[in-house]
C-alpha cells in the first residue's frame, strides 16, 4: 500500500500546474464613445464573436435600451446618451437569451428566424423556440 501512495504522490508532482482556467468563449466589452450620440466602436466584432447577424443584435439593443439608432461601418450609433455599463449588461442578456444553449451551456448555437425564432445547439442538438424580437 505504501508503494501505491508513493507512486501516486510522484505522479501528482510530475503533473503540470494549471496557471489559469480560460474560457473558450468570452464576449468582448463594448468600446463606447459617449456624447450626444453614443457609438459602439467594436459592434461588428461583438456580433462576429456571438456568431449573430448585426441587425438582430442591433434590434435587440434598440428595443431593450429604448433608444433609436442605426448601424454604419461596423459601428452601432444610438441617437442619445447611453452608459457603457448598461450596454454591456444588455449584451450579456442577449448572449444568455439568444446564444448560450440552455441544455449544455455552450455557445455553439445557430439562430433561424421565421415567424418563430428557433435556436439550435450544434454541440448537443437541443432546440428551443422563442418569440421574435
Amino acid at each position: 500500500m505504501e508503494d501505491y501512495t508513493k507512486l501516486l504522490e510522484r505522479a501528482r508532482k510530475s503533473l503540470p500546474s494549471v496557471s489559469r482556467a480560460e474560457e473558450r468563449f468570452e464576449v468582448p466589452l463594448a468600446e463606447v464613445q459617449p456624447g450626444k450620440q453614443t457609438i459602439i466602436k467594436n459592434f461588428s466584432g461583438i456580433a462576429r464573436t456571438l456568431r449573430r447577424d448585426e441587425s438582430h443584435l442591433a434590434k435587440f439593443l434598440f428595443k431593450e435600451l429604448a433608444v433609436p439608432g442605426s448601424t454604419r461601418n461596423g459601428e452601432l450609433v444610438f441617437q442619445g446618451k447611453v452608459y457603457g455599463n448598461l450596454i454591456n449588461q444588455r449584451i450579456a442578456e442577449y448572449t444568455k437569451q439568444f446564444v448560450i444553449c440552455n441544455e449544455c451551456g455552450k455557445p455553439d448555437t445557430t439562430l433561424s428566424e421565421n415567424k418563430i425564432t428557433t435556436i439550435k445547439c450544434e454541440a448537443c442538438g437541443a432546440r428551443r423556440t422563442m418569440k421574435s424580437i
